[in-house]
């Protein structure tokens, strides 16, 4: 809502006129007093679940105008401002409304196209932003749910069932604050498993030499019992996820577990590869999050790490000796290029312009929340004109307001939080 009491306003006009020998000109200054606008949005959600200005109320008026005129025939004009003053406050008082349906439902509704609401991540996965329902206005935050919902861009109707504490919303310290669920994390490791994105191979110089020599020396029974040709071959290491790994968010931080298998063989050329072993790794990773201008990025810290054999306990002693080693690699190998991909971030959906500035990350128990102020690092005026349709140039290109506008009343839905953002007025 937005309502103007007893303002005013200054235009100024510059007249000439040609006709034949006619000549006239000169200026015109005008004031409008005891100007009044009351006016509303209400807000929606779109078939694709963008934001949407869907109706423009405005009632305007002016209650008194003043002229003073220059020039040639300012004899005349003066004598006739009576009605020219008259006209104008009744043509002023019928474009005011236009005005502003057009600056709602044109200019603003650019403005917010310009919000990603389903978008690629990278090559393997896309992210949905879509609004789960209207936006919920209060009298002093306006509350918006959005699904937050990461997809393998194969499987772009996948989803995953929803069994996140719904996010709760109450602190007003900052302008913004967004809510991330487990449930926003799961998706998103869902996803990049699914697209078999969870798994790594090194082979031959990519395996670390201080590691290949101590596996040689762990399996050297295994090697030697194989042909010559063989014993000399590269060696192999592969990880790969079991299952998608899952986030774990408690008031003490965020940790990501994940169960994968190793695999050590040897891979003679032209020939298949010679397995030496296979073991189950536990894997448990600190997650801190973080939240730089729109994009939400997170850093890996390795915490616990544990290697067993499925086949027996025996072999799982055997495996001690590798415990150090593996962990050692998985810091120095794999950890660098997993930060490397997740400190590029998700973007978070805003406004073109528009960025997160003295940003203030805090856990909860299943969810986690960022509050924010909004920075505008763009001008408003230049994101409209860039991103408003051609044909929406002009103010009267825009239908008129419906003559019987009612305010804007916030609508209702059943709730079915992934994330959830709420933006109380400025501090």
């Amino acid at each position: 809502m937005l309502q103007i009491t007893n303002a005013s306003l200054g235009l100024r006009f510059r007249r000439q006129l040609l006709y034949w020998f006619f000549y006239d000109g000169g200026y015109i200054n005008a004031s409008a007093e005891g100007v009044s606008i009351h006016t509303g949005l209400q807000l929606s959600q779109d078939s694709s679940g963008r934001m949407k200005v869907s109706n423009v109320s405005c009632q305007a008026s002016v209650s008194r105008m003043h002229m003073v005129f220059g020039g040639t025939f300012k004899k005349v004009y003066e004598f006739l401002s009576t009605f020219i003053t008259s006209g104008m406050r009744f043509l002023l008082n019928q474009q005011i409304c236009p005005v502003l349906y057009h600056a709602g439902m044109v200019l603003l509704n650019s403005l917010l196209d310009t919000v990603p609401v389903r978008s690629s991540v990278d090559e393997l996965v896309g992210i949905d932003y879509s609004l789960l329902k209207d936006p919920v206005v209060s009298s002093s935050n306006l509350d918006m749910e959005f699904r937050g919902a990461f997809f393998p861009l194969a499987e772009g109707n996948w989803s995953l069932l929803n069994q996140a504490v719904e996010p709760q919303l109450q602190e007003e310290e900052r302008m913004v604050y967004v809510a991330f669920s487990e449930f926003f994390f799961d998706s998103a490791m869902e996803s990049y498993f699914r697209a078999g994105a969870l798994q790594l191979s090194l082979v031959g110089d990519k395996v670390p030499h201080d590691l290949d020599m101590l596996l040689r020396a762990t399996y050297f029974g295994s090697i030697v019992l194989l042909s010559p040709a063989v014993i000399d071959s590269p060696l192999k290491l592969e990880l790969q996820a079991l299952a998608p790994p899952r986030c774990t968010i408690k008031p003490s931080g965020t940790t990501i577990s994940v169960t994968a298998s190793v695999t050590i063989a040897l891979v003679p050329p032209n020939q298949p590869e010679v397995q030496l072993s296979s073991m189950i790794m536990d894997a448990r990773f600190n997650a801190k999050m973080t939240l730089r201008g729109k994009a939400l990025r997170t850093h890996l810290d390795l915490r616990k790490f544990r290697i067993y054999s499925n086949q027996s306990a025996l072999e799982s002693l055997a495996l001690i000796p590798l415990q150090t080693p593996l962990k050692a690699m998985l810091q120095v190998g794999v950890m660098p290029m997993l930060n490397q991909r997740t400190w590029r971030g998700v973007q978070i959906p805003l406004p073109e312009g528009i960025n997160f500035v003295r940003e203030v990350v805090k856990n909860h128990a299943g969810f986690l929340t960022i509050g924010a102020d909004l920075h505008f690092a763009k001008g408003l005026r230049e994101v409209i004109n860039k991103n408003r349709p051609a044909n929406a140039r002009d103010p009267q290109a825009a239908s008129a307001p419906p003559p019987t506008a009612r305010d804007p009343q916030a609508s209702s839905a059943p709730p079915s939080s992934t994330a959830a953002v709420a933006a109380p007025p400025p501090p």
